[in-house]
């Protein structure tokens, strides 16, 4: 099995050409051999495997159009603009620069999940199309502009331009850099910026965007005076915010916030979705304002098949990304980004965290192998409904309670069982997540 959660991911020894082309061909085939459009990120292996990729797209019949360097929410967002058929995206977003991926998005803007993916290497043996059947490739160059254009037509950008707020963004030396200093220059706000040159090698920070990797960009928050700052990751997916105090904020209250920005404007009784992992800040919202909330997979192409299936009005994930249905079905770290930016047109960011539910979370995982995984999930889920406790089982068992819940889910990727817990308080958290873990252990056992 090559496909993951979220496409095929790996380090060059095994995502090399040979498996980029093999893989594009059969993803020409998967879509039709339609229109296909491929972008990538400023890794090293990046202009490598773009080039094997259309190649294999291109003896599958595809038509072929090379964005070449963009954001994933750029070349997800020009799916629907360009009426693809497909998208391939060459990057590892928040992996370590030895790592690339091969990410895969439908003509719907959906991305495509591991269960899809097996549908895909079925294709892979399948031979090229006729010499006479290939089609030339076409570039297109103003994917970022066109991108950019469209987030601020969603925005308040007249509150923005007169209220002028200070904003620290660091870019990772990702693809936040091609596009956040410009879109936010048009906006109005005044910037500093941080590792705003495109390097796949990450000199500035890794490109995750935890608070332990972001601390220069706190630093700066601080010193300046800003009102707040904002870090994205290598493909620009995944965002989080500093408050003007040089407080972190999380990705799953990042997504609180925006929920509470959009709710509040009358979506109410549309769905907001988010995965089994995300903190009960997000259902606490979407309560206030009379919204369902819908709980998917962990994984971005399970949350953009929900929002698609139920036409929710937001989404996301605990990890910081944002889905912005009217732009599109992606992880939108620039809209996103934008939106801190009207939020400060209102009040100070802190002043916005302070008015939603604050919890506390522990995790821990317990050693096992493959079917030790499977076990324990499985009669953690009778127990649950033995004790007739509240569960979600979409992935893993969550059990919510009235102010707290707890996963017990199986890696998808590692021989462990992740336990996490969340509560109002960090002890309650603590106690919660050690009472299931040697539940789980007794499970085993």
């Amino acid at each position: 099995m090559l496909f993951g959660t979220n496409g095929v991911r790996g380090k060059f020894d095994l995502l090399d050409p040979e498996l980029a082309l093999k893989l594009a061909m059969a993803i020409g085939r998967y879509f039709g051999s339609g229109k296909v459009l491929v972008a990538r990120d400023g890794r090293i292996t990046g202009e490598c495997l773009k080039h094997a990729v259309i190649s294999g797209l291109e003896s599958a019949g595809c038509e072929v159009v090379d964005l070449d360097y963009a954001s994933a929410p750029t070349a997800e967002f020009m799916v629907k603009k360009l009426k693809a058929d497909g998208l391939v995206i060459i990057t590892a977003s928040h992996n370590p620069p030895e790592w690339n991926a091969l990410k895969v998005v439908d003509g719907k803007g959906v991305t495509i999940s591991k269960e899809r993916g097996e549908e895909i290497e079925k294709l892979m043996d399948n031979p090229a199309v006729e010499w006479e059947k290939v089609k030339l490739s076409t570039s297109y160059p103003n994917a970022t502009k066109e991108h950019i254009e469209a987030i601020i037509k969603l925005m308040d950008a007249d509150s923005i331009r007169k209220r002028k707020p200070k904003i620290v963004l660091d870019c990772g030396n990702g693809m936040a850099a091609l596009i956040a200093p410009q879109l936010f220059k048009e906006l109005g706000c005044e910037t500093i910026l941080l590792n705003e040159k495109v390097d796949g090698k990450f000199p500035g920070r890794p490109s995750e965007p935890t608070e332990a990797n972001v601390e220069e960009l706190i630093k700066t928050v601080k010193k300046t005076k800003a009102d707040g700052g904002i870090a994205w990751d290598g493909d620009g997916d995944r965002v989080i915010f500093i408050d003007e105090k040089g407080s972190f904020i999380v990705g799953d209250k990042v997504l609180a916030l925006c929920e509470s920005l959009k709710l509040r404007k009358g979506n109410i009784l549309k769905a907001v979705v988010t995965t089994v992992a995300t903190s009960k800040v997000v259902e606490d919202v979407a309560a206030k304002y009379g919204c369902n909330t819908i709980y998917t997979k962990i994984g971005a192409p399970y949350l953009s098949e929900e929002m698609l299936r139920s036409d929710a009005v937001i989404g996301g994930e605990e990890v910081g990304g944002v889905i912005w249905p009217e732009l599109s079905l992606a992880k939108e770290g620039f809209l996103t980004g934008a939106k801190m930016a009207e939020m400060l047109c209102e009040k100070k960011l802190s002043e916005w965290v302070a008015d939603i539910p604050e919890y506390f979370n522990e995790k821990t995982k317990i050693e096992c192998d493959d079917e030790g995984k499977m076990k324990i999930v499985e009669e953690m889920t009778k127990y649950a409904k033995e004790k007739k406790l509240t569960v979600v089982s979409v992935d893993g068992v969550r059990i919510n309670f009235p102010d707290s819940w707890v996963i017990v889910r199986a890696s998808g990727t590692e021989h462990y069982v992740r336990v996490f817990a969340e509560a109002k308080t960090k002890q309650k958290a603590k106690k919660l997540m050690e009472e299931y873990k040697k539940i789980a252990e007794g499970l085993l056992y």
